[in-house]
């Protein structure tokens, strides 16, 4: 009968000490809940970069984090005490039971099981509420829906640039390694025209801003201007995409069957450019259009850049200073600035506006290839290299940049929406991935066996006017894809 009072008592001694922490850690509790204000008034205070509906979800999101972490520490520490009466009960009944100490088997086998529980039931309270933090702050972040809409396949070599005409009818068109470039109709995936003109691969296309003429950039050290009439089809009932791929078959078959499609054969194919200008010693590899569409700049592997008369097609300046081969070159929307990108890591911007004086400032933020360098509507330029990173720079203060983006992968020819300014990042590794210029991804491309690229994407083209099909990919797999990317009101309300 001692043995049970004394017991009893111990018993009774234990329940009242949980009972007292359990009061405790409410009062704490209570306390603790107007920490996530306090501290949202003080980071208030605080100078960011970043949107106030972004740091405000943020500082939620990490509230939450610490509530989790302060629970789980207080579980443990109850545990913990529960453990030690456990031990010292089970050390007290065998004292007076057997008339001795337990053997030191015994209590360790006890201590283990019991550690055993309590670890596995951590593990399980851990993993169900870093689940729910990691949820909701996936779906908090994933602001942009990806939708394929259309693929464009003729090509027989691999498509390095395209572009969507600025004039109405409303075309793609698609600069490839087979010596050709295409148009094609948006909403029926049709090839309406083919430019043959050219003898080497067709690097790069742009179209006039006011007419419908396209410029394109060759392999042969020439660039063409030539002119386009073409008749939109009536659209067609969106077909299956999906069911018309078959994973059982190879995609090197694939990709001959594409080149042997009828379509693209029966475009009707202009061989002779309305203005050649050729005054390049190596690769042409990317051209553009000035504002205004008078002047032309082209960019090549003969590490300088030409700027041209449309109407006389003569030499006006010829812009030198990079080390190695240029990779791409942009113009600005309404001025008349150039920004050429080289494998020398250096981007240059080659001001125009002052006809009595160019200018030129270099920029090194790269430690590999600039692949390519392009004007935003406002006043930023955007820039992305083979050193995975893509950096977003402001036009008034380029000393440093004012976003960087880190990826795993190169990255190719990017785009910047005009209306939503988001950024296409064109990737080796197949993938296209959505940022917007603060850096914050917003979306990944869907990719898959059945839909997206296959080989590297080699650029990414916005199209501003058609809501259905907003933005155009094409890679070394021979195809361009046409998306329907849909953005939440909350984005474009940053």
């Amino acid at each position: 009968m001692p043995v049970e009072s004394g017991n009893s008592a111990a018993a009774r001694q234990v329940k009242q000490k949980r009972k007292s922490h359990s009061l405790s850690i409410r009062r704490t509790n209570s306390t603790e809940q107007d920490r996530p204000g306090m501290q949202r008034d003080m980071l208030e205070g605080q100078d960011s970069k970043l949107p106030m509906a972004l740091r405000s979800n943020l500082l939620d999101l990490f509230g939450q984090i610490e509530r989790e972490f302060e629970n789980l520490y207080i579980e443990n520490l109850e545990l913990r005490r529960e453990i030690e009466s456990l031990n010292e009960r089970l050390a007290g009944e065998g004292q007076t039971v057997d008339g001795g100490d337990l053997s030191k088997g015994a209590l360790k086998t006890k201590a283990s099981h019991s550690t055993s529980q309590l670890s596995q039931k951590l593990k399980t309270t851990y993993k169900a509420s870093t689940s729910k933090i990691v949820s909701s702050f996936k779906a908090t972040t994933s602001r942009a829906v990806c939708q394929l809409v259309k693929e464009y396949v003729g090509h027989r070599d691999g498509i390095w640039d395209l572009a969507v005409t600025r004039v109405q009818p409303l075309v793609l068109g698609t600069a490839s390694a087979d010596h050709c470039s295409m148009l094609w109709s948006i909403e029926t995936g049709k090839c309406l025209l083919k430019y043959a003109g050219h003898a080497g691969s067709v690097n790069s296309i742009k179209f006039h801003p006011t007419e419908q003429m396209a410029l394109t950039a060759s392999g042969d050290q020439t660039a063409h201007i030539w002119r386009y009439m073409v008749q939109l089809p009536l659209p067609q009932p969106p077909a299956d995409i999906s069911a018309s791929l078959d994973d059982d078959v190879d995609f090197s078959d694939k990709d001959e069957a594409d080149g042997e499609a009828d379509g693209p054969n029966e475009c009707p194919t202009i061989r002779v450019a309305t203005t050649t200008l050729k005054s390049h010693q190596g690769v042409v590899i990317a051209a553009d259009w000035l504002v205004g569409g008078k002047q032309v700049v082209t960019a090549s592997w003969d590490r300088a850049a030409n700027l041209y008369d449309v109407e006389t097609s003569e030499l006006v300046h010829t812009l030198t200073g990079h080390d190695q081969e240029l990779t791409h070159c942009c113009t600005h929307p309404t001025q008349r600035l150039v920004v050429t990108s080289s494998r020398d890591t250096t981007f240059r911007l080659w001001d125009f506006r002052d006809p009595s004086i160019h200018s030129v400032n270099v920029f090194q933020g790269h430690t590999d290839t600039v692949t390519s360098a392009v004007f935003t509507v406002g006043d930023n330029v955007v820039s992305g290299s083979d050193d995975r990173t893509v950096k977003v720079w402001d036009l008034k203060n380029m000393r440093s940049p004012i976003a960087t983006i880190r990826t795993d992968s190169a990255v190719n020819r990017i785009s910047v929406s005009a209306n939503q300014r988001i950024i296409a990042l064109p990737h080796d590794n197949r993938q296209v991935r959505l940022f917007d210029m603060n850096g914050v991804r917003l979306a990944r491309l869907p990719r898959s066996n059945r839909q997206g690229h296959r080989r590297m994407v080699c650029c990414s083209a916005w199209n501003e006017e058609n809501q259905a099909c907003n933005l155009f990919t094409c890679g070394f797999d021979r195809q361009a894809i046409g998306w329907n990317i849909n953005i939440p009101a909350l984005l474009q309300e940053k």
